[in-house]
């Protein structure tokens, strides 16, 4: 089994970054690999909207999200973490999120509601980290739309509301991280009874 954490914060160090590998260590057993991935560190282009389904590829642009979309495709279940910046995920998050609009190809040969073809990581289990000083509605909708358009099922969502500007406040919040820990092992039943 694998479970790939993304986070979406460009901060070294961060609270979500922190919950993210918390979680991670909660689902980690001896015959489940984790990989985090900090999306700050890839060269990701933003979605360009061709429009067309880029079958057999996942894009039609070759950046770093080609390997990002193998992982995933080989991954049980998805993580995905982000800041909230403007009452919504980061930068960084919502470039991720926009290169998965191929994840649901579409089939322009039909007209009506058959032509979005069956999400390409249907099974696939997941949850949603968000952090931030306030409202968490817009990021959580945006979040889990990536979800539902790439077919995962959301098994935890996990809110935490930072008390400052440092990065890794959560470091001191040992509640926190427990909880992230036990949304790991959840994760992780989850995805053993398929």
């Amino acid at each position: 089994m694998i479970i790939l954490g993304i986070s979406g914060s460009p901060t070294s160090g961060s609270s979500t970054d922190l919950l993210i590998n918390a979680v991670l260590e909660g689902a980690s057993v001896n015959h489940v690999k984790t990989r985090f991935i900090k999306l700050n560190e890839l060269n990701i282009l933003p979605c360009q909207a061709c429009g067309k389904s880029p079958e057999p590829d996942f894009c039609f642009f070759h950046d770093d999200m080609d390997d990002l979309y193998s992982l995933m495709a080989k991954a049980d279940a998805v993580v995905l973490g982000s800041p909230i910046y403007f009452d919504s995920v980061s930068a960084q998050t919502k470039i991720f999120i926009d290169r998965a609009n191929c994840l649901r190809p579409l089939d322009f040969s039909v007209t009506d509601e058959s032509r979005f073809k069956k999400p390409l990581f249907e099974g696939k289990k997941g949850g949603i980290i968000l952090v931030g000083g306030n409202k968490f509605d817009s990021a959580s909708r945006t979040a889990r739309a990536f979800f539902i358009w790439a077919g995962m099922e959301r098994v935890f969502e996990m809110n935490y509301l930072s008390t400052g500007n440092d990065a890794g406040s959560v470091g001191s919040d040992l509640g926190k991280l427990d909880m992230a820990r036990n949304y790991g092992k959840e994760l992780l039943a989850a995805i053993s009874k398929k």
